[in-house]
Parts: structure tokens; C-alpha cells; sequence
């Protein structure tokens, strides 16, 4: 099961001018104060070759998106802020209110998610015991749309984040015995 991510300070308490910030090239000194947000520089996503995925959601309140994916997922705070960097198991997600156009992306704003009752991406977090994490979860204070289903070839549940945010939570049952999912007509051929 997740379990705490200490935030906001790894060990309880903030650092000061003496502390070592782990993983900083060299060992060097790191001074936190509330001008400068908290950095776990072994954590940060910079794969040593090749690619790694992270997802990026725009929200409207970082500290409360930031609570719930550390908190209440139990996720590790890498970078507290601009952008806010959450490593959630072996992913991160990235998470920084929407903006206007760039340079890197002219013509493109960054706007909040309108949740609704359709949707076309989700997170889908795949758990070794789905009625535990519901558990847990919903005790966290985590919407769940319904409690975990039993669907063949695996249990889930969904849930909103707190920009409503779809979030699939799934245990794979029967798929572990070569049992897929069953196709909806919509799927089939024709």
C-alpha cells in the first residue's frame, strides 16, 4: 500500500543552510526558504537515456492537486511548484494552473479541464489490491464514482481528482488466467 510522503519536508522539518540536498550534483549546500520551492533531485524525471512518460494536468489549485496525488494517493513530492512534480509509483505527474500560448507552442493555451460526463484520457493506476487502496483511499477523503466492480477479466473503479480529473483504479483478476474482457458491439468487426 502507499504510504506517507512525508510532505512537505522528507524528515519532518524544513532543511537550513546546513542540510545536503540528496541527489544534488556535487552534494552541494541547498538554502529553502519560501521563495525557493522543495527539490528531491534523485527523484526528478531526467532518464539517463531514452525516453520515460510523465502526464501533465492543468489545475486550477496546485497545493490542493499536490495533497491529493501525495497524500491521498501516496505519492512522493519531487518539486513543490512551478511545475509541481508528484512520482507516483514508477510515473510523475506534473501539474502547473493553464496558461496563454508560448513560444514553444504558439497559437496553443493551456486551459482547465471541464469535468463532465464524457471524457477521452484518463490515469489508470493498476493496484496489487484494489479493495485496500479503495479503502484507504476513500478514508482519504478520494471520490470514487462506485466501489470497485468486478468486470471478468478485472476488478476497477473510477475516481475524480479535485479538477475532476478522471482516474481508472484497476486490479487485474482474470486476465491473470488468460480471461479478457468481454467486447461491446461497438467493438466487433463491421
Amino acid at each position: 500500500m502507499p504510504s506517507s510522503s512525508g510532505w512537505p519536508w522528507p524528515n519532518g522539518a524544513p532543511p537550513d543552510e546546513r542540510d545536503v540536498c540528496a541527489g544534488h550534483p556535487g552534494g552541494k549546500v541547498t538554502n529553502m526558504t519560501e521563495h525557493s520551492p522543495y527539490i528531491d533531485f534523485a527523484n526528478l524525471p531526467v532518464p539517463a537515456e531514452g525516453i520515460l512518460a510523465t502526464l501533465f494536468i492543468t489545475v486550477r489549485k496546485v497545493a490542493r492537486s499536490r495533497d491529493f496525488y501525495s497524500r491521498v494517493l501516496g505519492g512522493t513530492v519531487v518539486l513543490e511548484e512551478n511545475p509541481c512534480m508528484v512520482k507516483l509509483a514508477n510515473s510523475w505527474i506534473i501539474m502547473n494552473p493553464g496558461g496563454p500560448p508560448t513560444p514553444d507552442k504558439p497559437g496553443i493555451s493551456v486551459v482547465d479541464y471541464e469535468p463532465g460526463d464524457t471524457t477521452s484520457i484518463f490515469l489508470n493506476l493498476r493496484v496489487a489490491d484494489i479493495q485496500a487502496c479503495y479503502e484507504e483511499w476513500k478514508a482519504k477523503g478520494a471520490e470514487f464514482v462506485t466501489p470497485p466492480i468486478d468486470r471478468g477479466a478485472e476488478m476497477r473503479c473510477y475516481i475524480r481528482d479535485p479538477d475532476g480529473y478522471l482516474i481508472e483504479v484497476g486490479q487485474s483478476t482474470g486476465l491473470l488466467h488468460g480471461k479478457l474482457a468481454a467486447k461491446r458491439p461497438e467493438d466487433l468487426p463491421g
